[in-house]
């Protein structure tokens, strides 16, 4: 049991995703927790208290006074009580009470007693969650600490579909053993990857790509999780899959593609790995119909594509971090510093297909980081995984971490 002897307070809110909120309450309790519902009044017209203290063991707390003869519920104690917060579903009256301490009712009061991690997860309208306020709300909350499980996208209550639906309790179970198994130190942090190759298309049947796998860029994006940070996977076609419930997976295929949502992704971001091997051309002229075989030779013009990690550079403000990549056949080390400071990354991971082992398809790589203080680490040949854990270290030690 992966929760034995924690103990853990479930805020539920007044959603109709509370139903989610009994499954999530029996999960935590198999993994040998001790769970405390607090509910708020809205809460218990979506599900009774009855059913959850059967499921906990505990009675449900609502109100600050048990009865009418003193007794009282302890917001203090339950705050100093707990290992962990975990508010599901957080509604967007939640949400806003939380972040402006409208501590109208027991739940808001516990947690602005608790002493310990809180988790919170949203459930609600697609246009309530996009609404600037709700938004706004959210930023507060992290800015106070509080890690926010993001809500996933589909139909929802109101017949509408988009991004809104409470997660599912097995992943909320799993970010609740991740937080208490020890300090993750990139908690509250967002992050944006990109991997794989581009697919420039050519005809319906052709296109110019490259041989990457898109296994370095998803170790990376599985070591930021891992280490607590939310992350916008951007990837090109590949055979493998994200398997953390941190990760958001945008599947592209063109590096216009790529660009568009690697632009738009990294506004929320605190940092980006540019990981993909984006093609640096594209075909002018893409026919529609197959090209068919002719006596003469096939010439194909070829355009510039944008350059994503250059823009982002531009892009760049405040504390954000920004990691590129670069592949090198010759000249390694001066064309890798000569693209960290045009393309104004801050550190530069250059790999160089001279080494056995390193480059596309393989399972190991071979590193060189190159900062922006002219600090230069070189490491040795290491599983990918383990030259992810590399790479997520220096972006810790980067942010003063």
């Amino acid at each position: 049991m992966r929760l034995k002897d924690k103990n853990i307070i479930l805020g539920i809110t007044g959603s109709i995703a509370a139903y989610k909120a009994v499954m999530l309450l029996r999960l935590l309790v198999k993994e040998g927790a001790s769970v405390q519902v607090v509910i708020t009044p809205a809460g218990k017209e979506f599900i009774t208290p009855v059913t959850l203290s059967a499921l906990s063991g505990k009675p449900v707390i609502s109100d600050f006074f048990g009865s009418n003869d003193g007794t009282w519920n302890s917001h203090v104690d339950l705050g100093l009580w707990a290992d962990l917060m975990v508010v599901a579903p957080a509604t967007a009256s939640t949400l806003g009470k939380m972040a402006n301490g409208i501590a109208d009712n027991m739940l808001i009061t516990t947690y602005l007693s608790a002493k310990c991690p809180v988790l919170v997860a949203p459930a609600m309208d697609l246009d309530m969650f996009a609404h600037p306020s709700t938004q706004r709300n959210l930023q507060i909350l992290r800015e106070y600490g509080n890690s926010i499980i993001e809500p996933a996208s589909g139909e929802l209550a109101s017949g509408l579909e988009g991004k809104g639906r409470m997660e599912e309790p097995g992943h909320i179970l799993e970010q609740v053993i991740q937080t208490l198994a020890g300090k993750k130190k990139l908690l509250n942090f967002s992050f944006l990857v990109t991997a794989g190759p581009t697919y420039e298309k050519i005809d319906p049947v052709r296109f110019i790509g490259n041989y990457s796998s898109g296994k370095m860029g998803y170790a990376i994006a599985e070591e930021l999780a891992e280490q607590g940070a939310r992350v916008v996977l951007v990837s090109g076609p590949v055979s493998i899959s994200a398997h953390h419930p941190n990760i958001k997976v945008l599947r592209v295929e063109s590096a216009n593609e790529m660009y568009e949502q690697s632009v738009k992704a990294f506004q929320e971001c605190d940092g980006a790995v540019m990981c993909a091997a984006v093609a640096d051309f594209t075909p002018a002229d893409k026919t529609t119909v197959k090209t068919k075989r002719g006596k003469e030779n096939w010439m194909i013009e070829l355009t510039p594509t944008q350059d994503i990690a250059a823009t982002l550079g531009k892009m760049k403000a405040g504390k954000q971090v920004l990691v590129g990549f670069a592949l090198e056949t010759n000249n390694e080390l001066a064309n890798a510093v000569s693209k960290l400071k045009k393309k104004n990354l801050d550190f530069i991971v250059l790999n160089s297909l001279n080494d056995q082992g390193a480059g596309f398809s393989v399972d190991t790589n071979k590193i060189t980081i190159v900062g922006k203080d002219n600090k230069i680490t070189n490491f040795e040949l290491k599983p990918k995984k383990e030259v992810a854990a590399d790479i997520v270290a220096k972006i810790i030690e980067w942010k003063g971490l």
